[in-house]
């Protein structure tokens, strides 16, 4: 399996996963040309794309997918709340006909010859998942804009090669910073975003010695950087789990417009 980020970021977010015969998309919010740039990277085009999975649908998760799906007429999937807000919105245009596929949290399914597994995360929108792919013996997640985590979250989360967790803020910066008091209490709810300190307190509770590629992902553009998003993780794994095990996993920030390094597992 490969994974990389294409985009990641508070303004604009989209994740390719693949193996030697299925590709696919988890979430299109950057423009129809950024994608095929990104993709072109990876030596494939939309062409190569077998489906796109949705975790939700505010703007920065779904912005270039009505340009995207309509030239290259791929499946997408998302849940029935999160297709009822594709639906609303006013800037994607109309989706061509039959390629919206409903999905159900905890409800399995095959996207070519990779396993697609959603679960459910506490965000402030319709109805949004999270998602755990499996190749083989191999498994990946991508686990964004989520305000916090619980049994179930970390249930989805073990045994895998690779994942790719937000790091949305630093609370400080936060707290300090220009939003407004209802926004950084939306932030910070517990349907809002994963602060830098969360994260690595998330993946205290995960780790394990087949997991050693991570990505930090969804960086605010406002409340948080990437070197910091890297050295307070880094530090939560330190104080979490002992000396050194920090320095066993390759632990990168996933970059807001270039793609990130590429993962094989």
């Amino acid at each position: 399996m490969r994974m990389c980020s294409i985009a990641s970021g508070s303004s604009g977010n989209c994740i390719y996963v693949g193996n030697e015969d299925t590709h696919l998309l988890v979430d299109t919010g950057i423009s129809k040309k950024r994608v095929e740039k990104g993709l072109e990277s990876l030596s494939l085009s939309g062409k190569d794309i077998n489906g796109i999975v949705i975790t939700h649908e505010h703007s920065d998760h779904i912005q270039g997918l009505g340009v995207f799906s309509r030239k290259y007429k791929i499946p997408i999937y998302a849940t029935e709340g999160t297709i009822r807000g594709i639906e609303r919105s006013t800037s994607l245009g109309k989706l061509p006909e039959g390629l919206i596929r409903p999905i159900c949290a905890d409800e399995g399914f095959m996207l070519g010859s990779i396993k697609v597994n959603p679960f459910a995360v506490p965000h402030d929108a319709n109805e949004p998942v999270g998602y755990r792919l499996e190749s083989g013996h191999k498994a990946v997640a991508v686990a964004t804009d989520l305000g916090d985590y619980d049994q179930y979250i970390l249930s989805k989360l073990q045994n895998l090669d690779a994942l790719l967790i937000e790091a949305n803020h630093d609370v400080h910066m936060l707290e300090m910073g220009d939003y407004p008091y209802p926004l950084k209490r939306r932030i910070l709810s517990e349907k809002g975003h994963l602060s830098n300190e969360s994260s690595g307190r998330l993946l205290c509770n995960i780790i394990h010695k087949g997991l050693k590629n991570i990505i930090l992902g969804h960086l605010s553009k406002d409340n948080n950087y990437a070197k910091l998003a890297y050295e307070t993780v880094r530090l939560e794994l330190h104080l979490g789990l002992g000396v050194g095990v920090e320095n066993q996993i390759n632990l990168q920030v996933a970059n807001r417009d270039t793609v990130s390094q590429v993962i094989s597992i």
